[in-house]
């Protein structure tokens, strides 16, 4: 029972600990980013998505600052109703992910 206790505890520390470096970046702050060229514009990072699946549109995005590294999250779905997960380093705009979404 104890091995039960300390596996679940273990689990619960490293999912805690993982969702604790992935966070939202709240509008106010993008603002912020995009003004002090922290970061390229939204409507940039947009575009490198789309680019990479063109006539595509975009269902959903977000930014996260993942370990200190500002990430753009993009969901696509393309002509063919496929969908993508693209995700783009929103600081130099370089293309880290670009997935089929299951």
């Amino acid at each position: 029972m104890k091995t039960l206790t300390a596996l679940f505890t273990a689990a619960a520390l490293a999912f805690g600990a993982n969702a604790a470096f992935a966070k939202d970046v709240q509008p106010d702050e993008v603002v912020k980013l995009v003004n002090d060229k922290t970061i390229k514009s939204l409507d940039e990072l947009k575009a490198a998505a789309v680019a990479k699946h063109p006539g595509a549109t975009v269902t959903d995005s977000e930014l996260e600052d993942e370990y200190g590294r500002y990430i753009y999250k993009v969901e696509l779905r393309d002509s063919q109703n496929v969908e993508w997960d693209v995700d783009l380093d929103a600081k130099t705009g370089e293309v880290l992910k670009d997935e089929r979404d299951n």
